[in-house]
């Protein structure tokens, strides 16, 4: 399934201050990261200098540090610091590639087709209002998202309504929105939010639900084969 637009990569909750992730989109490698103060980033999962993905480092406010040779990189995705030339005035043109990024209903999401930073100027996703969006969890799955997509009412017990890369499900006793992720031709991830604050036994038939749809995909799968 071909998406372009806003495209969610993670949940809120799954990237803490000061910390990063690698994610997959339509097979392009990206580092989703935080910096010490709260603010998403999501670059080009590779140092321009070796090409050691970014996501192997870790973050010093709001810089991410290579962990091969240290390089660092600031907020805008420009080098400032090599650490084997501490005297070196660090030349402009040595940048990672950064892209766009935003965080709205509980997601963390990045603009495709995939350009830098200056290059888009879209506005930020048109993402479902929530009272409050809880995080529930992330769903890996060995599928075209296609085939994810078509599963989810069965799944929920529920219609499905799809815009703007979002997946929008009334299901019993709370509203969900599953944020649509194409990792690659065969592989997708729904990230799963839910409206206001859910008791636990609505969040545990919501958890029973998501691995009983796992479940029924990889036995399809393996019957397939």
């Amino acid at each position: 399934m071909t998406m372009t637009g806003w495209i969610p990569l993670s949940l809120s909750h799954d990237i803490e201050a000061g910390s990063s992730a690698g994610a997959v989109l339509n097979g392009a490698e990206v580092v989703v990261w935080r910096d010490t103060d709260g603010r998403p980033h999501i670059w080009e999962d590779r140092c321009p200098h070796r090409g050691m993905k970014l996501s192997f480092g870790f973050v010093r406010g709001d810089h991410i540090a290579c962990l091969y040779h240290g390089w660092e990189f600031g907020e805008t995705g420009q080098c400032q610091k090599i650490p084997a030339h501490p005297d070196l005035e660090v030349p402009k043109s040595i940048c990672a590639q950064t892209y766009s990024v935003a965080e709205a209903a509980g997601m963390i999401w990045v603009h495709t087709p995939l350009e830098t930073t200056e290059a888009n100027t879209s506005p930020s996703p048109s993402a479902p209002t929530s009272r409050v969006a809880h995080c529930v969890r992330s769903l890996y799955l060995d599928v075209p998202l296609e085939r994810a997509l078509a599963a989810l009412p069965a799944a929920f017990g529920a219609s499905v309504k799809v815009e703007n890369s979002v997946a929008s499900i009334n299901a019993p006793l709370v509203d969900l929105h599953i944020g649509l992720h194409p990792v690659t031709d065969t592989q997708c991830a729904l990230h799963i939010t839910a409206e206001g604050q859910p008791d636990t036994a609505v969040l545990l038939d919501i958890l029973a639900r998501a691995e009983k749809l796992r479940g029924s995909l990889e036995a399809e799968l393996e019957t397939a084969r």
